[in-house]
């Protein structure tokens, strides 16, 4: 009985709690001179791949990238999907080996870190000390400069994007110089999620909250509800510190059934002492089995959304932490296949648009041969601090992920799909992701993101020689 129990923990726990965020590929590089970001789907000839231990080596280079006219790229972990993270012939500074905690005020509840820290190491340093991250992707692999770089948001209702949570940081500009950056400064909204076109974020202050317990409840819904349901329930509940919800992508149910995770306050906080130890990934062989039935047959996503969702309707009032909410499983979502690969988008709709919005995204995919694996969802609070600001207004973000094909004709079918929903969030007042494929036109990119005419103004002020370049940039710039 034992055995059958912890088989479906496995199967349901890694395939619900990582597929909120980012679908993952191990080997970034391709062969010798190339390289390639998570996706695999724009490999790329590179000039050299700098890593960036040092503060002198990251200085030095940008001085000899602009004697030589030489084009900068910035990566960290590479789970970005659109080539945001290098470009052809140009140097890549590879910023994972620049990675110390530098500051730490218990009292003031402040870190200070490099860059290429991840958000793991930032859970490992500050859990003892009964402290936690405020925003934060799902994952923790990710490196802070990254998740900087996309302006980040993840599953707490009370925090919004992690634009919110930062002090300030360093940054090292397109004429070799540091500068500091608050929030105050012109620099502060267009560096963060501005996909490193700005200079080479350095260290980064960063406000920190308490640790919590919490307890999980979880329970069906139709999707017709969850809006007044999120309303009533859940934000009106100040108890409720962490939601997320998932839409079936089966084809039983297909956008229509849900169900929601809810995690409460737990009533007694000195049970905190036995629940804190850091949980790490496990069984990774069996989840990855499961998720790749779901990817190759119908009937295997039917059977893993009802597995998955049966398993957590029985863990309510499981006891869990802040910090193991913020520790989603991601080893099993490492994926090699030579035909196909995992793919992300996502979409933000404003709460008010919720059902409408699904009964066209329904219509809109109802006829398409789209493999669509799972549908995650989650509040993301009204802010435009960033130039590139998603959430407009208090929004749904719907992560979508997509098994795609390396086939040209296939990719070229997936780039239409996409636009396709891309038109429908936008019909219904909402935005899209930018950290993944770059399959919208421009047109859409502008529509979505009202105030990029003035973020790529200040590309040209801060950066004229577009030292800093991507694919990104090339894509949507003027």
């Amino acid at each position: 009985m034992k055995k059958k129990k912890t088989l479906a923990f496995v199967l349901c726990l890694g395939v619900y709690a990582a597929l909120f965020a980012y679908s993952f590929h191990s080997g970034q590089k391709t062969e010798a001179g190339g390289m390639t970001d998570v996706s695999r789907l724009f490999p790329m000839k590179i000039k050299q791949t700098v890593k960036g231990k040092e503060e002198e080596t990251l200085i030095e280079t940008v001085k000899e990238a602009n004697r030589k006219n030489i084009k900068i790229s910035i990566a960290g972990t590479q789970h970005s999907m659109g080539g945001h993270t290098y470009y052809e012939d140009g140097i890549v500074l590879d910023m994972t080996s620049y990675n110390k905690i530098l500051a730490f005020n218990k009292e003031k509840k402040i870190i200070r870190v490099q860059s290429g820290a991840t958000w793991n190491d930032i859970q490992k340093y500050v859990n003892s000390y009964g402290l936690a991250v405020k925003v934060m992707q799902s994952q923790n692999i990710f490196t802070i400069g990254g998740s900087l770089s996309a302006n980040a948001h993840g599953r707490d209702i009370r925090y919004g994007s992690l634009i919110d949570t930062v002090k300030s940081f360093r940054l090292l500009k397109a004429d070799g110089s540091i500068v500091t950056v608050t929030p105050k400064d012109d620099l502060f909204s267009a560096v963060i999620g501005g996909y490193g076109l700005f200079g080479v974020i350095l260290d980064v202050e960063l406000e920190l909250t308490d640790d919590e317990l919490y307890q999980m409840q979880t329970e069906k819904m139709n999707y017709k509800t969850y809006a007044d349901y999120f309303r009533e329930q859940v934000k009106g509940d100040p108890d409720v510190r962490m939601h997320l919800a998932r839409i079936s992508t089966g084809e039983k149910g297909f956008l229509q059934d849900m169900y929601v995770t809810n995690y409460l306050l737990a009533d007694d906080q000195d049970e905190i002492k036995s629940n804190n130890e850091l949980k790490e990934d496990e069984h990774t062989e069996l989840t990855k089995f499961a998720l790749g039935l779901s990817r190759r047959y119908g009937w295997g996503k039917n059977w893993l959304w009802s597995t998955q969702q049966s398993y957590f309707l029985k863990q309510n009032g499981t006891a869990i932490t802040r910090n193991n909410v913020m520790r989603s499983e991601s080893e099993f979502l490492e994926y090699e296949n030579n035909e196909n690969t995992d793919v992300l988008q996502e979409y933000f709709v404003p709460v008010k648009e919720y059902s409408s919005y699904i009964d066209e995204l329904r219509q809109t995919l109802s006829h398409e041969d789209f493999n669509l694996l799972n549908i995650t969802i989650r509040y993301v609070q009204k802010n435009e601090k960033a130039d590139l600001s998603y959430a407009k207004d208090d929004m749904f973000s719907l992560v979508l992920l997509i098994n795609e094909s390396f086939s040209k004709e296939e990719q070229a079918d997936t780039a239409r799909i996409i636009r396709s929903m891309t038109d429908v969030a936008l019909k219904h007042h909402g935005s899209y992701y930018l950290p993944y494929m770059t399959y919208q036109t421009k047109a859409q990119m502008r529509e979505a993101y009202p105030k990029s005419e003035a973020f790529f103004r200040k590309k040209q002020t801060y950066d004229p020689d577009e030292r800093f370049m991507n694919y990104f940039y090339q894509r949507y710039k003027p």
